[in-house]
């Protein structure tokens, strides 16, 4: 598994250099991808899921008109979700390795967008204000049909060309720098989960990590 994993991440830091995203619907090795489905179900069956927010800090707040999904993040007490963030920090020494980008840690969580729910077009980070420089997408619906809806739209960074319509198949990853590619969830018909993540750099001294985001 060790050669299939460096190719996969040769592969990755090859298509960050050249075009700034990664995008595959091919199978990964090691992710624990029928245990994550199995919890992220439990969590909504626990109503452990909650509403997400936009902004941070004093202006974090709900807005309806602009996301709708809820969300649970990532604990390293569960199998499942200990197994996923391992894979993530292989991923993140592996980029580190072949890129020297400085990614210090990772964050993520589940997300659920019901029927109906959608994610307006935004960026995860403005060049020079956020910790947050790179963005995992990790999709986890079986059998999603394209009239199904629910698409991950990657816009150029004039937010207006579409460089990729990623639907939300099982096993299906996208990887991109946060503060350079706007994008949206378009409206979906059906139940859809995923988890979104984000690897961060440390602006900060004395080796003490900036405020999560």
């Amino acid at each position: 598994m060790t050669d299939t994993l460096d190719t996969l991440y040769d592969a990755i830091a090859d298509a960050l250099v050249d075009k700034g995203y990664f995008y595959t619907q091919n199978a990964l090795p090691g992710l624990p991808t029928t245990s994550l489905q199995q919890r992220i179900v439990q969590l909504e069956t626990e109503d452990a899921l909650k509403r997400a927010g936009i902004g941070r800090d004093s202006d974090h707040h709900i807005n309806n008109d602009i996301r709708q999904d809820q969300i649970r993040w990532l604990q390293p007490n569960q199998a499942a979700e200990q197994d996923y963030l391992s894979w993530m920090e292989h991923l993140r020494v592996g980029i580190n390795q072949r890129l020297f980008m400085g990614l210090f840690d990772y964050e993520c969580h589940f997300a659920h967008y019901p029927e109906g729910a959608f994610y307006k077009q935004h960026l995860d980070a403005f060049k020079g204000r956020t910790n947050r420089v790179l963005t995992t997408v990790y999709y986890l619906n079986d059998g999603w049909e394209v009239t199904q809806g629910g698409e991950l739209i990657l816009y150029a960074e004039d937010g207006n060309r579409i460089l990729e319509t990623v639907f939300p198949e099982t096993g299906t990853l996208l990887i991109f720098l946060s503060d350079r590619f706007p994008h949206e969830v378009l409206p979906t018909k059906r139940d859809r989960y995923s988890i979104a993540g984000w690897y961060r750099v440390n602006n900060s001294l004395n080796a003490q990590i900036d405020p999560a985001s």
